[in-house]
């Protein structure tokens, strides 16, 4: 009896052994499919933050009553790869293209190609007035589209939705904004936290 059970286990051994090497096998090959899947969610999530997000704080009072000083966001770096900035986008931009340049945002009123001139507190695109959804001040400063402005390819006209204490395309040092120099779209509020959200 027992040299029967002897020579079943020898008979048995090598697919017994066969089999855990099988599972083992089964078990580094989960092992690496998890492995590889952690590591690809974590170069596309590098990739994607790279390309796609950057984050930005507001300094200046420009935007009020829609941003405030200090709230914070993230920027959609990659929209504008897609397609151009429309009218009413609140885009970031840099005034130059120096890496030390300081962000600024505003919101887009001209496009390539129009004419902008601000008459009588109101902006004029093309001679029309401008409709615009939000409830904006009178401009009491044209600055340099007291005259028509006409813009280039890929040139900007910009305002602050605080449109009496903004600086922005109507003086010198800003002016009318290149498309080399946007930076994003404004995209997505991350703080204050009770105000958290898409733009």
């Amino acid at each position: 009896m027992e040299v029967m059970e002897q020579i079943k286990s020898t008979i048995r051994a090598p697919f017994i052994a066969a089999k855990e090497k099988l599972e083992n096998n089964e078990k580094i090959q989960r092992a690496m499919r998890w492995a590889f899947a952690i590591v690809a969610a974590f170069l596309l999530g590098s990739l994607t933050a790279v390309c796609f997000f950057q984050s930005v704080t507001m300094q200046e009072s420009s935007m009020e009553p829609t941003l405030f000083v200090g709230d914070r966001f993230f920027v959609n770096r990659l929209v504008y790869r897609i397609h151009e900035p429309k009218r009413g986008d609140l885009i970031v931009y840099k005034t130059n293209g120096s890496d030390e340049a300081a962000l600024h945002i505003h919101r887009v009123i001209g496009l390539p190609g129009e004419t902008i001139q601000i008459v009588g507190g109101r902006v004029l695109i093309n001679g029309g007035n401008l409709k615009e959804t939000g409830d904006y001040p009178s401009i009491s400063n044209a600055g340099l589209a007291a005259s028509p402005l006409t813009l280039e390819s890929g040139e900007y006209f910009v305002l602050g939705d605080n449109r009496n204490n903004s600086e922005d395309s109507r003086y010198g040092d800003i002016g009318v904004i290149s498309d080399k120099y946007i930076v994003g779209k404004l995209w997505y509020r991350l703080t204050p936290l009770n105000n958290m959200g898409f733009i």
